[in-house]
């Protein structure tokens, strides 16, 4: 068998707003998996490496990746422990070149069209117009879950964008997300939290920087607002790590992006570990293509999870691929009549 890698970048239709800067590129890398003897038969899959967040995302990330590579060409295993998004990568491609290069890595009802996977809307950082503006657009659009970043503007306007949802709709219509980005600090995270709380809000990711196990387990005992983790599971890959995380924390619920933990196998340990514990979870992907995203919709659908999922669709980006996945209202369903286009991908930069 045979790897091979291509590096590309995805290009936002407009300019991304983060707690980590503006981003108007994001570079991923492609990975194609097949038999020397019949290459134009492959296995696709995505590793998304995220600036900033991913663990590996330096120079180690290529000598790992040339590592894989000599390894596969001589039937060896690798220790990807360290590589959350190679791992994730690897894993697609795996599973859609056993698939018989179909781009289905996890057949299920869904990959069938006939189930879908409810998701949240998420409303990105903006001055307090753009986000009413995009909170108006993501009701239209049929959300009844909307995911708000904050932390980028005033905080008493960031109260007011929630009230202006409440004012309209009560909890048992739209459910309401925060993701603060480890942007409070303990002066001012528990006054937020009731105030969150008293304005219906569902939950609140990751209040403080990750890094700080005592102090997030102190807010989680005390908060009036179920508690997710999200960064703080970052950089945590053995059993040992995540049992130790989770028994100290003790949060309300985790959020999962296999990108950045270990890729799926790592994300269903983080999920059986939880369900012991009595926490709950969803999915949440981290910028990935539609390839990438192709796959990681597969694998939620086959968890049946009821809760509002944090799946992208792809449409931040104006050069991504062709995806059987699709957005109806806020429902991800999947075309079969439609497959990966292997053309653009053919076209890329393939490396060895």
């Amino acid at each position: 068998m045979r790897l091979q890698f291509a590096p590309y970048v995805l290009k936002f239709n407009e300019p991304g707003s983060t707690s980590r800067g503006v981003l108007t590129e994001k570079i991923t890398c492609m990975l194609r998996l097949f038999d020397e003897n019949n290459p134009e038969q492959y296995g696709i899959g995505e590793a998304a490496i995220f600036p900033g967040l991913s663990p590996e995302a330096d120079d180690r990330f290529f000598y790992k990746l040339m590592e894989l590579q000599a390894n596969i060409r001589l039937g060896l295993k690798t220790d990807l422990t360290c590589f959350p998004s190679l791992q994730c990568g690897l894993e697609q491609a795996i599973r859609d070149y056993s698939g018989g290069c179909s781009g289905v890595c996890f057949e299920s009802p869904f990959t069938h069209g006939a189930s879908g996977i409810r998701i949240n809307g998420l409303v990105w950082m903006g001055d307090y117009d753009t986000m009413v503006e995009r909170i108006e657009r993501k009701l239209s659009e049929g959300f009844r879950c909307i995911k708000l970043k904050i932390g980028a503007i005033d905080w008493k306007k960031e109260v007011d964008m929630i009230r202006h949802i409440r004012d309209r709709y009560d909890t048992d219509r739209v459910e309401i997300r925060v993701d603060a980005n480890g942007g409070f600090d303990m002066d001012c995270a528990i006054p937020r939290l009731k105030r969150l709380a008293d304005l219906g809000v569902h939950s609140i990711e990751q209040p403080i920087k990750a890094g700080n196990p005592q102090l997030m387990r102190f807010l989680c005992e005390i908060s009036p607002l179920p508690v997710a983790l999200d960064e703080e599971l970052i950089g945590k890959f053995t059993t040992t790590e995540k049992e130790e995380t989770l028994d100290c924390i003790r949060p309300a619920y985790i959020v999962l992006k296999p990108s950045l933990i270990g890729g799926f196998s790592g994300a269903q340990e983080w999920i059986d570990l939880a369900a012991e514990r009595g926490i709950g979870w969803w999915v949440t992907s981290s910028l990935e293509s539609n390839i990438g995203l192709n796959a990681l919709s597969q694998w939620v659908a086959t968890l049946h999870n009821p809760l509002p999922q944090g799946l992208g669709t792809g449409g931040v980006f104006c050069n991504n691929f062709t995806s059987p996945v699709y957005l109806d209202q806020d429902s991800l369903l999947y075309n079969p009549d439609i497959t990966l286009d292997r053309s653009q991908l053919d076209a890329l930069d393939w490396r060895e």
